[in-house]
């Protein structure tokens, strides 16, 4: 029987941070309600980004589950494509959907840097947000419904979740080179 004096395994510390960074990942990541106590500043987003393709797998697996329970049902590519759309969305929040729309409507409007960033941050749409939201969900939704097979589409959704995950800490770095 261990000493419960002795100082836990070094192993033991790494996999409560390993489990740390993925929480914080999952909550900037998601909606999924999960409870932190401790304050997430700038250096735990930082740790975390690690866990950010993990993240973006999952999400993926949601979008996967979505297809594949849409082609169970009999439903043809198209919709099958789009449910898993909803439930990555859903999953998310749709952060990268309003992000879009914001950029969009912030690019398209606006006759200056100024008007352009007020425009980001109105939390109303406007018509090069909804353009660009079309468009972007219904490009998504044509490339998966041509995938048709579930798996194809599963692979497709888990992989592009964890690779656009996956670039935000080299986005992350060049930013601050940059800076």
């Amino acid at each position: 029987m261990p000493d419960p004096r002795s100082p836990p395994h070094p192993a033991a510390g790494r996999l409560e941070g390993w489990r740390r960074d993925l929480k914080v990942a999952v909550i900037l990541y998601t909606r999924l309600p999960l409870a932190h106590r401790a304050t997430i500043d700038g250096d735990a987003l930082a740790r975390a980004q690690w866990a950010a393709p993990a993240v973006g797998a999952g999400v993926g697996l949601a979008g996967a589950a979505g297809f594949a329970t849409a082609a169970w049902l009999g439903l043809p590519a198209l919709a099958c494509a789009l449910v898993a759309l909803a439930a990555t969305m859903a999953v998310t929040g749709a952060l990268h959907e309003d992000g879009l729309a914001d950029t969009a409507d912030g690019l398209g409007g606006g006759r200056d840097r100024a008007e352009k960033l007020e425009i980001m941050r109105d939390s109303r749409i406007g018509v090069y947000g909804v353009l660009a939201l079309t468009i972007g969900v219904g490009l998504r939704a044509a490339a998966l419904a041509a995938l048709a097979h579930p798996g194809a589409a599963a692979a497709a959704l888990i992989c592009a979740g964890a690779v656009s995950r996956g670039a935000v800490p080299a986005v992350m770095a060049r930013a601050e080179i940059v800076a």
